[in-house]
């Protein structure tokens, strides 16, 4: 489904890819592990769209997506990539549901299919009596579960997480785990995580693991 070839990306004189090459396939879920340097949220952002590589090519089922350029690009990561990050990156001003729905809306989507979608995701995810609370008004867990909500709510090919659950306790970490391997049994989801917890790494389907800009 997915297939990065021979990334090479550099900051000045310091080379962070050094020619990786990945393929990940449809309801799988992957884990990048390695030590901090390694190059796992440099490649991460590569296969996202949200960086481009100093060569090689990335490719969304034989999409070329290096060659897209301004909207179209744009346009493709909106409808094809959702993302999770450590610190979920909610809007403080808007609800749950908003924050859900932003997505779709900007995906072109009417408003009221939007915050449907939004509404029957974050009742499969059990946070459909939080509809109208702000982040603010939310534990961790619940957070992480609505940044979720949203990276699903345009049904992407795919999920990027980075570092997902690492503001998160244990009992939080763990849900959040069960919860993306449901998204795969159920969804046939597919997830890209970039990880320094164990535990998710060994469960995952496959681990990647970086050292000095290569995959080892």
């Amino acid at each position: 489904m997915i297939e990065a070839k021979h990334i090479v990306k550099r900051y000045g004189d310091l080379e962070v890819l050094r020619g990786v090459d990945v393929t990940i396939g449809e309801a799988e879920v992957v884990t990048i592990v390695g030590p901090s340097g390694a190059g796992k949220t440099t490649l991460l952002q590569i296969i996202g769209t949200l960086d481009r590589p100093d060569n090689g090519t990335v490719s969304y089922d034989g999409v070329d997506v290096l060659g897209l350029k301004g909207n179209q690009l744009a346009l493709f990561r909106n409808r094809n990539i959702g993302f999770v990050f450590q610190f979920h990156q909610l809007l403080p001003e808007f609800t749950t549901l908003e924050n859900v729905a932003i997505p779709a809306l900007i995906g072109g989507e009417k408003r009221d299919a939007a915050y449907e979608r939004a509404r029957q995701l974050l009742d499969y995810l059990k946070l459909g009596d939080r509809l109208d609370h702000k982040p603010s008004q939310l534990s961790g867990g619940e957070r992480q579960r609505v940044a979720v909500a949203r990276a699903l709510v345009n049904r992407p090919k795919v999920i990027l997480a980075d570092e997902p659950s690492g503001s998160l306790d244990t009992a939080n970490k763990q849900s959040l785990h069960q919860l993306f391997f449901r998204l795969r049994d159920e969804l046939r989801q597919t997830f890209v995580i970039v990880t320094h917890d164990e535990t998710l790494a060994q469960e995952a389907d496959r681990v990647l693991r970086m050292q000095d800009g290569l995959i080892i």
